[in-house]
């Protein structure tokens, strides 16, 4: 089994799997990452690709995958200025990950409902 267990505060926080994982396994994290695989996008083309998040969230989504190194933030000062992200090689390397989960959740959505189904129904 993988090193996982914490059995204190302090364990907790210098584990390096927790402290990746739970950086970029957030919904809007992933989905960010996932957006930007074809290529630099601008904040409004992201903000309408995911839909329905909001502005607040998806700016601090952002700053978080920049602060560890998973996306850049360009600016071009214009006018009008343009700021756009894309992703780091180290983002690359992330996207590759989460695409085969991402890949492995579609194929198994039905049964991930039946199963929800089946155990609602008990």
């Amino acid at each position: 089994m993988l090193p996982v267990t914490a059995k204190t505060k302090e364990q907790a926080e210098d584990c390096p799997i927790r402290q990746v994982l739970s950086q970029v396994t957030g919904k809007w994290q992933m989905l960010i990452v996932l957006v930007l695989e074809d290529g630099a996008l601008r904040f409004g083309a992201l903000r309408r690709t995911i839909g329905d998040v909001t502005q607040r969230v998806l700016t601090e989504n952002l700053r978080k995958l920049e602060r560890d190194g998973y996306i850049t933030r360009s600016v071009d000062p214009g006018p009008p200025v343009a700021v756009s992200y894309a992703l780091t090689p180290l983002g690359r390397e992330l996207l590759e990950h989460m695409k085969s989960l991402t890949i492995w959740a579609a194929g198994r959505h039905q049964q991930v409902l039946d199963s929800r189904t089946a155990y609602d129904s008990k």
